[in-house]
């Protein structure tokens, strides 16, 4: 068996009259030949989930679980039947794989994972070989949907839609605002997301026409337990603002660092990278986690089924983050869900049929109705300016989803209340 497993569809007791109607109707099934696969499709789809729920990307991974199952009551009243068949990919690749090749042995309709771009590209291979669907619930890796895989398709952003996303948001803050910046110093982590997200941001500038230059670069690891040194170099550097591509832990020490040496600055604004919307982010640093950016893909606060989404989690996990975690893997295992409801069938071709049709115009996250281009990438994806106002992650942009006015300049550290 898997690690474990979750179902929406609760067992109930049926009594002997039921029975004898349900039979009734198999037999009328059976007779006239018409609906197949409405039979089938009365079990439910059991989809393979892959996520790192240990190893060094296991924080992460449980917060993409919870996403996974914190839906089930709302897609079973939405008429769906879904059971998640739960795997640890360790933070693996190679265990991914394994994992992977196991569901489906014991009888995985579809996969859903995998959150890192290394393993999900090993999990993408298996379904390949195995004719069995996978959706990507987060992973930006461009092979993904470059690679020409038949069977995958991805509901989150490539790395490239990712960084043109989040470069031109930093347009619209200042258009919004009124207030352009010259020049802008970058602290990024050195791992290889981050080092990513350095050579995008590098080949994007030029070619977005971006209104500033950014002066200085400078590199730290992730795991530093002192930013001392290039909090120095970034306030010796005089720019007008400050870019950051961070993780949490980090994220924290860099502002905690830059109020200690009193850099003030317009703002600080990242590209796209986690840390500083998580809710550890406000309880270490208080007043001064406000104004903190981060221009990500982020649920869409004027769809009924991101407020309900985000009601049931925070009743759930007050202590937790309703993050951009939580809400592609809900999507992911929606858009799985819908696709098995519309197929009619467990059946891995008439599975991928129904993905391929996917149309879904009722979703969390902005973004127009998810439709999936002939390469299996999700064309409706947009990313949101989201500010940390009031205690929380505020979208402030686009305007048409903002719940607040973007605020830059930022007020100075010093003197906040």
């Amino acid at each position: 068996m898997s690690d474990n497993a979750t179902s929406l569809s609760a067992s109930r007791t049926i009594t002997r009259r039921q029975f004898t109607t349900a039979a009734a109707a198999g037999a009328l099934v059976t007779t006239t030949g018409l609906p197949l696969r409405s039979a089938r499709a009365a079990t439910p789809l059991k989809l393979g989930v892959l996520l790192p729920r240990s190893g060094h990307l296991a924080l992460i991974g449980q917060a993409c679980q919870r996403g996974a199952e914190i839906g089930l009551p709302m897609l079973r009243d939405m008429g769906y039947s879904v059971e998640l068949m739960n795997a640890d990919t360790e933070s693996n690749p190679d265990v991914g794989r394994t994992q992977a090749e196991k569901l489906i042995r014991e009888g995985a309709n579809m996969l859903m994972g995998c959150f890192d771009s290394a393993t999900t590209l090993a999990v993408a291979g298996v379904a390949e070989q195995k004719g069995v669907p996978f959706v990507v619930n987060i992973a930006s890796e461009p092979k993904l949907t470059e690679q020409g895989f038949k069977y995958v398709f991805r509901n989150f952003p490539s790395a490239g839609m990712l960084g043109k996303g989040g470069l031109l948001l930093y347009k619209d803050i200042f258009a919004a605002t009124g207030v352009t910046p010259k020049t802008a110093v970058l602290l990024h982590i050195n791992d290889s997301f981050g080092m990513a997200m350095l050579g995008g941001i590098n080949a994007l500038m030029p070619k977005l026409d971006m209104p500033f230059q950014i002066v200085e670069t400078i590199a730290y690891d992730p795991k530093a337990r002192d930013l001392s040194i290039e909090v120095a170099k970034a306030k010796a550097a005089k720019a007008d603002f400050v870019m950051t591509v961070t993780r949490l832990n980090d994220a924290i020490l860099l502002v905690r660092e830059m109020v200690k040496q009193q850099v003030e600055t317009m703002g600080i604004i990242s590209p796209g990278a986690p840390g500083m919307y998580d809710k550890q982010f406000f309880k270490a640093l208080g007043k001064y986690a406000e104004y903190c950016t981060t221009n990500v893909p982020w649920f869409d606060p004027k769809q009924e089924m991101a407020k309900t989404l985000e009601k049931t989690f925070e009743k759930a996990f007050p202590e937790e983050s309703c993050d951009l975690n939580v809400g592609f893997t809900f999507e992911a295992v929606l858009i799985a869900a819908d696709a098995h409801k519309r197929a009619g069938s467990n059946d891995p071709q008439a599975l991928t049929e129904a993905l391929r049709a996917t149309n879904l115009s009722k979703r969390a996250m902005l973004g127009g109705a998810i439709k999936f281009e002939a390469n299996g990438q999700n064309m409706n994806l947009i990313s949101a300016a989201v500010q940390n106002l009031g205690g929380k992650p505020t979208v402030t942009l686009p305007a048409a989803s903002a719940e607040a006015k973007p605020v830059f300049p930022m007020p100075p550290f010093k003197g906040r209340s």
